[in-house]
């Protein structure tokens, strides 16, 4: 018999037992993407590091520019043009403007840029300003975007390109980062095959060693499969010890309930000890959490959707906490369009499609049992009924969180 947990309850025991525990490493940037960063960064210089144009036009005093019009232009004397890529040729002095091109150095004395559409040339070096300027106007002053001391990144966050552009205009060639954590997978059955096999009757192809893999690759680990572990607790209790030796975290597929060929627990407790057994949710009670060698190991339903929800639950934040990865998650809010019955005691999760009408998200529930693996490609997240409620009406407002991707 299970003594179940609450979700809450899981992700309460999952922070208390776990923290970060993976070293850091110091990589080029170009290679940093999707790394979680193991310390901030901060800005050591201004960027941009002079006063830019953002336009094609005139580098001039705002102030010689007031009260200009088509009928009564401001008149300037031009001295001279900034070429693309090289400094300003000399500070701009009051009654005069520089020809600047876009992204070009604003010179030191001017306040402003007109464009080129708002200028007449009247020959012999005589510009026109048929538009008055105010101060800053089409310019990005130095530092605008960053100053030395700024902190761009702060640890824990996971680089994205964006992030590399930012920092590859600061000039930071390589950044700290944490390594990359080792996760190991071991899928347990009598009745699995090798998935490119073609199964007899009474067997199944082995799903979760190609999913879990393929999650937590996705989710920056490092993930091993360890492949088919018969029904047998010696066989299984060689590869945990295998694994355990050689990851930072453990999952091992099926053989999680207290069926008579259902050793997964039994292996846990023999070599260390057991947080929980069962949570109060549907599809995956049957999960457990132990710790061997100071090491967490996720004893998972072996349904496919049941394993990939509860990964998603538990295992993924727990590999975040140690990691230090600041954890983002995402939740819509939709309206359900049509009624759903739940009364089975413990928190529910349906998967959801969403779809918007008239300005309106709305979620369609995916209908299926926890062994329809394909039931996951046509979902976008999932919504969860609590264990203390009969069900939610259609068009009821609800949160969808979507897939950790």
């Amino acid at each position: 018999m299970l003594h179940v947990k609450t979700p809450e309850e899981a992700l309460r025991l999952i922070r208390e037992n776990f923290g970060p525990c993976i070293s850091d490493e110091r990589i080029p940037l170009t290679e940093s993407v999707g790394r979680t960063l193991a310390e901030d960064i901060c800005a050591e210089e201004f960027v941009p590091d002079f006063n830019r144009s953002t336009v094609d036009g005139f580098a001039v005093y705002a102030r010689d520019t007031f009260g200009s019009s088509d009928s009564m232009p401001a008149i300037l004397q031009k001295a001279g043009e900034v070429a693309m890529g090289s400094p300003a040729p000399c500070p701009l002095q009051k009654g005069k403007c520089l020809s600047v091109p876009t992204g070009g150095e604003v010179p030191e004395g001017a306040d402003c840029v007109v464009m080129f559409e708002h200028t007449e040339d009247y020959g012999e070096g005589m510009v026109g300003i048929t538009k008055p300027a105010a101060p800053g106007e089409n310019m990005i002053f130095r530092g605008d975007d960053v100053s030395p001391g700024d902190v761009l990144l702060k640890a824990g966050h996971v680089l994205t390109a964006h992030d590399l552009g930012a920092l590859a205009a600061l000039g930071i060639a390589a950044v700290s980062v944490r390594a990359k954590p080792t996760v190991g997978i071991l899928s347990t059955g009598d009745e699995l095959v090798e998935f490119a096999k073609k199964p007899r009757k009474g067997q199944i192809r082995d799903v979760n060693s190609v999913l879990l893999t393929a999650l937590f690759t996705q989710a920056g680990a490092a993930a091993k499969s360890y492949g088919i572990i018969r029904d047998n607790a010696e066989d299984l209790n060689q590869a945990l010890n295998t694994a355990v030796s050689q990851c930072h975290m453990v999952l091992i597929s099926g053989g999680s309930s207290v069926g008579r060929k259902d050793a997964t627990a039994g292996v846990i407790e023999q070599n260390g000890r057991m947080l929980f057994h069962g949570i109060a949710m549907k599809p995956g009670k049957p999960t457990i959490l132990g710790v061997v060698e100071g090491k967490p190991v996720f004893g998972l339903p072996g349904h496919p959707v049941a394993a990939y929800l509860v990964s998603q639950l538990f295992a993924l934040p727990l590999l975040r906490i140690l990691t230090g990865r600041r954890e983002k998650r995402f939740c819509i809010r939709a309206r359900l369009c049509e009624s759903l019955s739940s009364n089975h005691g413990r928190a529910e999760y349906v998967g959801v499609t969403l779809a918007e009408e008239n300005g309106t998200v709305i979620a369609q529930p995916i209908h299926g049992k926890s062994g329809l693996i394909t039931r996951l490609i046509h979902s976008d997240g999932y919504i969860c009924i609590p264990r203390d409620c009969e069900g939610l009406k259609k068009g009821a407002e609800v949160s969808v969180w979507l897939w950790d991707r």
